[in-house]
């Protein structure tokens, strides 16, 4: 799925994307700035979570909920090693069948032993943003 929206595009982007990703594992690329925790917000209300979202950039992991759903939002900017994640325990979270929507991913990625959904957002000129995913398949 590939796709150019704005802010008021938002709610149906994050419909076409859960409709779309085959994981509940979502990985975001994307440059500071771009608009990562923005669309994740109009992802958790997508799913059914009316709590408010934001940034885990200090705590990692934010925790929303839905009537069917929890929702784990990464934000791994600031973190340094593999074993930081293995000692916060991100192993429990990302094989919890859960969603789990991930920011700074590059550290994880290595090690996701399931299939996991790629979102990459770059920003256009004109406020547009393009939206492209791709599945990973592990094994």
């Amino acid at each position: 799925m590939t796709t150019t929206y704005s802010i008021k595009d938002l709610d149906t982007v994050a419909k076409q994307l859960i409709n779309h990703s085959k994981s509940k594992t979502l990985v975001f690329n994307a440059e500071m700035g771009v608009g990562k925790t923005t669309l994740i917000k109009a992802l958790v209300k997508a799913l059914g979570s009316s709590d408010e979202v934001s940034s885990p950039t200090f705590s990692l992991v934010n925790e929303y909920r839905s009537d069917t759903d929890i929702i784990y939002h990464f934000d791994l900017y600031r973190v340094e090693d593999e074993e930081e994640l293995y000692n916060f325990g991100i192993d429990e979270y990302i094989y919890s069948n859960n969603w789990v929507l991930v920011e700074w991913p590059d550290l994880l990625k290595p090690m996701l032993q399931e299939d996991y959904t790629i979102v990459s957002i770059v920003r256009l000129e004109n406020e547009e943003r393009h939206l492209s995913i791709v599945s990973e398949s592990v094994n």
